[in-house]
C-alpha cells in the first residue's frame, strides 16, 4: 500500500507537467502490471456571465481621487478619499519655551497643509481639478467594515460647521519647476493648504489648523499619545472630495498633515512635524460609478466583464455534476480553467488598464473571505498566473487556473453530503456550482533577496482596470472549456 502510495504522487507530478500534451496513450503507457492505474481525461463546458456589484470592501491603504470619463465606455467615475493620521507612541513637540511662533494667543504654526502623495495616475496631468477637504466631526472605527459606496457625507460624518478648506490643482503641479519635478528626490502631491482660521468643536477660534494642532498638544500631551486618542480627541480625519473638473484620478499611496514652526536652542531653525496616514489608521476610498453603465455593459452576453474597483465581475458555473458523471470512484488529479482576454479597441491613450491577478472563489464565500482578511489556498481559492502582452496571439493573453481540482471536489462532495439530509438541496442552493473571478491586489514580503516571497494580504483591486473576456451566454468564440484528468486503480 506504502509503494501504491508513492508511486500515486509520482504519477501525479507527472499529470501535471504533461497535461497540455496529448493524453491518448497516458493510461496504457504508464500503468504499472501490479496496481493498473487508469488514467483518463476529459473537457468540459464552463458557463459565464457578468454580474454588477455597486460596492467592494474597501481595505487597502491605497486611495483614490479625482473624475475621469472612461473612454471604452464614456461612464464618468469619481474617486472621493478619507484619510486618517497616524502619530507614534508618546509623541512629542518641542518644549513649549523654544518655540518662538508665538503671538499673544500663545504658539502658532507658521503655515500647515495636508498632502497627498500619489505614485501613479490615469488620464491628464495638466486636467484642472478641484477637491475640498473636510474635516470629519467624528472618526470612522476601527473593527468596522466598510465598503467602497460607504460615503461619510451621506452616513453624517461632517456636519454642517465643519472646518473646510478647497484646491484648485492638477496633477503636474506647474507651481514646481521642471527641474524640481525631474528630481528623482520628488514625489508628485497634491497639496491642500489648512492656513485658514479654525474653530474647534467649543467655539475656540486658532488662528490656522496646525495652530490648533500645536496649541491642544501644549493643553494636554495625553491626547497625542497614541493614533487612537489623536484621532478621537484631536483630529477625527479628512475627507477629500472632488468638487469640479475631470479627466484625472491619482492613486495616493500616502496622506499627510506637515506643520512647520520657528523654534530656537542655539539657533534661530523652522522645525517640522508630520503626521503621517499609514495602515495603522483608516484610509478609505468612495468610488462612485454610473450604475446604467455597468448594468448596460452587464447584458452584453457576448462576452463578460471585469470591471473595478467596483463595477463588474465574472460568474462561472462550474459542470461539477457532468465532472463526477460515471467517476464516482475515481479520483480527480486536474482541472484546469484557461480564461482569454479579448482586445478592448479602445483608440485613447487613457484606456484602463487590465486586471493584473484574479482570484477565483465560491460565489457564497465572496465578502466573507475579504472581511475575514484571508489569504488564497490553493485549495478552495486561487489566483491566476497571468499571460498579457499587447500582441495579437491568444496564448499571451490568457489568464490560467492551472488546477482548481480541489475546489471542484469540495463542491461535490459539499452537494452530495447536503442532499443526504435535504432532498431538495439544490433549489435551497441555487449558486452552490457557481464560482467568482475577481481581479485582486496581492501584498508580499520577504525577508531577504534570496528567499522566497510570503503573501500577506489579499484585497479587492482598488485601481481602475477593464478587462473584456470571452464567455458569455451568445459567446461567438471558442467556449470556455474545464480540462480534466482522472485517475483509479483496478484490480484488472
Amino acid at each position: 500500500m506504502k509503494n501504491r502510495f508513492i508511486y500515486a504522487l509520482a504519477l501525479a507530478a507527472f499529470v501535471l507537467v504533461s497535461c497540455d500534451e496529448t493524453t491518448d496513450n497516458v493510461g496504457s503507457s504508464l500503468t504499472d502490471i501490479k496496481d493498473h492505474l487508469k488514467i483518463t481525461t476529459d473537457t468540459f463546458l464552463v458557463s459565464s456571465r457578468s454580474i454588477v456589484v455597486d460596492s467592494v470592501l474597501s481595505k487597502s491603504s491605497n486611495g483614490y481621487i479625482g473624475r475621469i470619463k472612461d473612454p471604452e465606455t464614456g461612464a464618468i467615475i469619481t474617486g472621493n478619499f478619507m484619510a486618517q493620521f497616524y502619530v507614534h507612541e508618546n509623541f512629542k513637540l518641542p518644549d513649549n519655551d523654544d518655540i518662538i511662533s508665538r503671538d499673544e494667543n500663545g504658539v502658532f504654526a507658521d503655515s500647515c497643509e495636508l498632502r497627498l502623495y500619489f505614485n501613479k495616475f490615469y488620464g491628464d496631468s495638466l486636467a484642472t481639478m478641484k477637491v475640498t477637504a473636510y474635516e470629519m466631526s467624528r472618526p470612522m472605527e476601527e473593527g468596522k467594515i466598510y465598503y467602497s459606496n460607504y460615503d461619510p457625507m451621506e452616513e453624517g460624518y461632517i456636519d454642517g460647521s465643519a472646518y473646510n478648506v478647497s484646491k484648485m490643482y492638477t496633477l503636474a503641479d506647474l507651481n514646481t519647476s521642471l527641474a524640481n519635478r525631474s528630481s528623482s528626490k520628488y514625489d508628485p502631491h497634491i497639496t491642500i493648504p489648512l492656513n485658514k482660521e479654525y474653530t474647534d468643536k467649543n467655539g475656540k477660534k486658532y488662528k490656522s489648523y496646525g495652530t490648533y494642532l500645536m496649541q491642544k498638544f501644549y493643553e494636554n500631551p495625553d491626547n497625542f499619545k497614541n493614533s487612537y486618542t489623536f484621532v478621537h480627541n484631536v483630529c477625527p480625519g479628512f475627507y477629500i472630495k472632488v468638487d469640479n473638473g475631470i479627466g484625472s484620478m491619482a492613486n495616493i499611496f500616502t496622506s499627510q498633515i506637515a506643520l512647520y514652526f520657528k523654534m530656537e536652542t542655539d539657533s534661530v531653525f523652522e522645525g517640522a512635524t508630520l503626521f503621517p496616514g499609514t495602515e495603522e489608521v483608516l484610509q478609505k476610498t468612495v468610488i462612485t460609478n454610473d450604475k446604467s453603465t455597468m448594468k448596460s455593459l452587464a447584458e452584453d452576453n457576448s462576452c463578460t466583464y471585469l470591471r473595478t474597483p467596483a463595477g463588474i465581475l465574472t460568474e462561472l458555473t462550474l459542470p461539477v455534476d457532468e465532472i463526477f458523471n460515471g467517476h464516482a470512484n475515481d479520483t480527480l488529479n486536474t482541472a484546469k480553467i484557461v480564461l482569454t482576454k479579448l482586445n478592448d479597441n479602445v483608440d485613447s491613450e487613457y484606456a484602463l488598464e487590465n486586471a493584473e491577478k484574479l482570484l477565483i472563489i465560491q460565489k457564497d464565500s465572496l465578502y466573507s473571505f475579504f472581511e475575514e482578511g484571508k489569504i488564497y489556498d490553493n485549495k478552495r481559492t486561487f489566483v491566476s498566473s497571468t499571460k498579457l502582452s499587447s500582441n495579437e496571439s491568444s496564448q499571451s493573453n490568457i489568464y490560467v487556473f492551472n488546477n482548481i481540482a480541489s475546489l471542484v471536489t469540495f463542491i461535490h462532495n459539499l452537494k452530495t453530503t447536503g442532499e443526504k439530509s435535504d432532498a431538495n438541496w439544490v433549489a435551497n442552493h441555487p449558486d452552490w456550482n457557481k464560482v467568482v473571478v475577481v481581479p485582486v491586489d496581492i501584498t508580499s514580503t520577504s525577508s531577504s533577496t534570496y528567499t522566497s516571497s510570503t503573501v500577506t494580504a489579499v484585497n479587492n483591486e482598488m485601481g481602475l482596470t477593464s478587462t473584456k473576456l470571452i464567455g458569455g451566454s451568445a459567446n461567438p468564440y471558442t467556449p470556455i472549456k474545464i480540462s480534466v484528468v482522472y485517475s483509479k486503480f483496478s484490480d484488472k
